[in-house]
């Protein structure tokens, strides 16, 4: 790895800017935003693959944006071109229909010749040995305030060509406290979490809420493919098993839990390969995933990704890890969402989905009203369920006619 400067990293991007290279960057919240901004300037033209691209990537004519999971900042692109994939498959990717031709790390600085990847470790890993492979450029910008993390984060300084040095605050999303009807499913989901059980959840008011109601339980464990400060609340109340290791693919929360995560042997950041192979997540003690979505149909099946007919996110893991969770011994797969969607005024279950299934065969359907079980229960009893447990009351009399009129109530 040798450190550069912007003219010397020019310079080196020079051949490229003949075509239209590929540049795989670190998406979420670990976007190393110097990096970007050199490479939109020197790049008259290039597809920016990031995975849940956040706002302030780039987005003027010329720049197309790659992503199987569509983040805020590229939502409304009049030039997004979106990856239909299951997380643990988008590796393969850059094998084949995304070969990458640029790199962009966001690293901490070096030590015993090696950097972190730090709080994004993901599919990042496969890109870079895919760019070794087929004479790609691996550029990492190296930031003082990137916390040093240790499994598949650590990469030897060989595997990369240029450094950027540039410091700038990781992102932390804005504290709030949930809501009532968030509060209420997050006591419901945790209702069914029993000790030493294994967790999965995402971020957001829900997985927050759940994650606050457990903090009596004790023996809990973490494989995960994120991490937020909901686990660092669990490990300090005691709740977690202390001799097992938290696993996780990226985190993100506040400054507090990255200074938790800076060299703590406990955490290992895994790829996604490892942390969404549905097999391994199947390994888990008491596998429990928790997964939101937009809508649940009378089928139990759950779109998290489409809204009014355009895509809004993408898989995810979700379906890695409610298959994983469903072959665990003791596992199970809750969706938990709200049963009205207050903003569009609607219910949130629904007799046909808008969009897509993300993911379906779910053990439970979680909302504030209550808890649905669906597998392994039979179809006339699942319907049952989520009428009378989990739609809204508003929602109930239309949901039961559709049911009806499909036979589905026999």
């Amino acid at each position: 790895m040798r450190v550069v400067g912007e003219a010397e990293l020019a310079r080196a991007l020079r051949p490229l800017s003949d075509r239209v290279p590929r540049v795989v960057c670190s998406g979420n919240h670990a976007t190393p935003w110097a990096l970007v901004a050199a490479v939109d300037r020197c790049l008259p033209a290039y597809r920016l693959w990031a995975l849940n691209g956040q706002p302030g990537l780039p987005d003027r004519e010329g720049v197309v944006h790659e992503t199987p999971f569509v983040g805020a900042g590229v939502r409304d692109s009049a030039r997004l071109a979106y990856l239909p994939a299951r997380l643990s498959l988008v590796p393969r990717l850059f094998a084949r229909t995304c070969v990458p031709d640029i790199v962009l790390l966001h690293v901490a600085p070096p030590r015993d010749g090696r950097v972190s990847l730090g709080v994004e470790v993901n599919v990042l890993p496969a890109a870079v040995e895919q760019a070794r492979r087929t004479g790609g450029l691996v550029v990492a910008q190296v930031n003082p305030d990137m916390p040093w993390t240790s499994g598949d984060a650590e990469l030897a300084l060989d595997q990369v060509d240029l450094a950027l040095e540039a410091q700038e605050p990781l992102s932390s999303p804005v504290p709030r406290a949930p809501g009532a009807v968030e509060a209420a499913i997050g006591e419901r989901v945790a209702g069914l979490v029993a000790d030493g059980s294994t967790l999965q959840l995402g971020i957001g008011g829900v997985p927050d809420a759940t994650l606050a109601a457990l903090t009596s339980r004790r023996g809990l464990r973490v494989w995960s493919e994120m991490a937020s400060d909901g686990v660092l609340g669990l490990e300090r109340a005691g709740a977690l098993d202390a001799d097992v290791p938290l696993v996780a693919s990226f985190l993100f929360g506040s400054p507090e839990l990255y200074a938790w995560a800076h060299d703590n042997p406990r955490l290992r950041m895994l790829r996604t390969e490892t942390t969404n192979d549905p097999a391994r997540i199947a390994a888990q003690q008491l596998m429990t995933s928790v997964n939101s979505a937009l809508q649940v149909d009378l089928f139990a099946q759950a779109n998290a990704s489409w809204v009014r007919g355009r895509v809004w996110s993408g898989f995810g893991g979700q379906s890695d890890f409610v298959v994983g969770a469903l072959h665990a011994p003791g596992g199970q797969a809750v969706v938990a969402l709200p049963s009205w969607h207050a903003r569009a005024d609607v219910s949130t279950v629904v007799a046909d989905l808008d969009g897509p299934v993300s993911s379906f065969q779910h053990s439970w359907v979680v909302t504030e009203q209550g808890a649905a079980r669906i597998t392994p229960e039979p179809l006339a009893v699942q319907v049952r369920n989520l009428i009378d447990r989990a739609a809204h009351p508003d929602a109930r009399p239309a949901l039961e006619q559709a049911a009806a009129q499909r036979g589905l109530l026999r």
